[in-house]
C-alpha cells in the first residue's frame, strides 16, 4: 500500500508540529486504474449503485492494520469494469485520497455482481 502525497504531507506536518492531524473516517473505494501518488488516476465505477464503503473497525499487530469485518459494496446495477486497485479516502465522496494499492487479483464486476473484502483481507503495513 502506498500513502498518497496528501497523507504524507499531513503526517509530516503532524509529527514535526507544523499542524495537527485528526484521523478521519476511512472509506474504501474501487478503481479500474492505478490512482497514483496524487490520486489523479482514480477511476471509480460510474454506476449509480456504486458507493464507497466505510472501513469500520481495525486491528493492529506490530506494523500491520487489518479490517475487522467484511466490507461489502452494493450490487452493481451496470458493469463496473475490471477493478484493479482500491483506495482509502477521508470522505464518502470527493475528499482526499489517503492511500492506494493494487488488488492481488483483478476482478471484473458485471451487472448483478458485488465486490467484497473479507475480514482481514485489507492490510495496511508500514515498513
Amino acid at each position: 500500500m502506498s500513502a498518497s502525497d496528501y497523507l504524507e504531507s499531513k503526517i509530516l506536518d503532524h509529527i514535526f508540529s507544523e499542524a495537527t492531524f485528526t484521523a478521519p473516517t476511512w472509506y474504501i473505494g474501487l478503481s479500474t486504474a492505478d490512482p497514483g501518488e496524487d490520486g489523479s488516476g482514480v477511476a471509480e465505477p460510474a454506476d449509480a449503485n456504486y458507493a464507497r464503503q466505510a472501513l469500520g473497525g481495525t486491528t493492529r499487530t506490530s506494523s500491520t492494520v487489518v479490517n475487522d469485518s467484511d466490507i461489502t459494496f452494493p450490487t452493481a446495477g451496470a458493469g463496473w469494469g475490471t477493478i484493479t486497485h482500491f483506495a482509502l479516502f477521508d470522505s464518502a465522496s470527493g475528499g482526499n485520497m489517503l492511500a492506494s494499492a493494487a488488488l492481488t487479483e483483478s476482478k471484473t464486476i458485471n451487472a448483478g455482481d458485488s465486490a467484497k473484502f473479507s475480514a482481514s483481507a485489507l492490510q495496511v503495513t508500514l515498513t
